[in-house]
Parts: C-alpha cells; sequence; structure tokens
C-alpha cells in the first residue's frame, strides 16, 4: 500500500554533509539476490553528526507506522538501515568512526550542485549529468526518507532516496588506477 505524500514527508530527511560512497545513481544496479535493478548510494556520516537524533526519530516514526504484514505488532529482530561502520565494514577505512544508510529508488534520483541558472525567469539549481562530476567520495546533501519492508521473512526499516545535491569535492573511493598512472610517463617509442 503506497503512503500518502503526508505520511512519506514524517519520515522524511534532508541529510546534511555526508559522503557519497557505492554511488550507482546514474544507472540502476541489481543487488545480489534482489529482484530489480534499484539507484543506489551509501551515505556516509560522523558519528557525532548533528542530524544523528532526528535519523533515529525518524526511523522510529516509521516503524510506529507499521506494516500490514506485521499485523500490529513489532517483529523481533527488526533490521534498520542506520549501520555502524566500525562493525560492518572494518576493512574499509572511509566507514571508520561512521554511521552508513544504504539509500535506494526505482527511480533515478535527480542530482544537482550548489549553483545556480536561470530557467524561463527563476533560479533553479543546476543539475549534473556526467558521473565524472558526481562520484564515489564526494560530500554533499541527501534527500532520504525511511519506510517499513516485510519480504522473504525479512522485517525492518529501509531508506528510500530520493535527491542528491553534491556540495564540495573529496577523494575518489573507487578501486583501480587512473590512465594517468597507468600510462603517464610510458615509453611508447618502442611500440
Amino acid at each position: 500500500m503506497a503512503k500518502t505524500k503526508e505520511e512519506a514527508s514524517q519520515t522524511k530527511v534532508i541529510l546534511k554533509n555526508c559522503r557519497f560512497s557505492y554511488a550507482n545513481v546514474f544507472r540502476p544496479t541489481a543487488i545480489e539476490g534482489g529482484d530489480k535493478p534499484k539507484y543506489n548510494v551509501s551515505l556516509l556520516i560522523k558519528k557525532n553528526h548533528p542530524q544523528l537524533a532526528e535519523i533515529k526519530k525518524k526511523i522510529e516514526l516509521a516503524i510506529a507506522g507499521g506494516n500490514p504484514k506485521w499485523k500490529s505488532k513489532r517483529p523481533a529482530n527488526l533490521k534498520t538501515p542506520l549501520r555502524d561502520g566500525d562493525k560492518e565494514r572494518p576493512d574499509n577505512p572511509e566507514y571508520a568512526g561512521m554511521y552508513f544508510l544504504g539509500a535506494n529508488s526505482h527511480i533515478k534520483p535527480k542530482i544537482v550542485s550548489t549553483e545556480t541558472e536561470e530557467v524561463d525567469g527563476k533560479e533553479q539549481l543546476i543539475q549534473i549529468t556526467d558521473p565524472e562530476e558526481f562520484y564515489s567520495g564526494c560530500y554533499g546533501n541527501a534527500s532520504i526518507n525511511f519506510y517499513t519492508y516485510a519480504a522473504a521473512g525479512n522485517n525492518g526499516v529501509a531508506c528510500g532516496l530520493n535527491n542528491l545535491q553534491k556540495t564540495k569535492d573529496g577523494e575518489r573511493l573507487a578501486s583501480g588506477s587512473t590512465a594517468d598512472e597507468d600510462f603517464g610517463g610510458t615509453d611508447t617509442s618502442d611500440l
């Protein structure tokens, strides 16, 4: 059953100052064992992030709203989307001292910068369409919402992805090397 706009706004958060990781926001990807490809991103926030209490409150509001399959009872072992990077990703240094939220959507999020342009006499944020400009490792803000699920014996709260805003660059989190690292300074005279 779809939530009304008012119900969805009760669990919505404009998360500020997060770092984007595993950003698959230009093309949907299938998550292992998942049913349909989705746009997704992991949102990293410091453990002392000023919006932490708000996030926890919105997760509890989603739980309080229940799920028809829960039959008015909060299930045991309820999974929540706020996860501890130190515990769940100990081999990933970017996750040290961080919480993270995996946000996803079947609908492509709008991705914007902080700069504006005039369109039809109105100032609008400039949309980012280049994957080289918005990438895993950059920083920004995310519009997210929390909702409950009950599927295949799993019950919990998921994090929906609405829109993203890049506020500054950061070190890329992608593994591998760049073309400059591979070929820069390579002597091609023998080829």
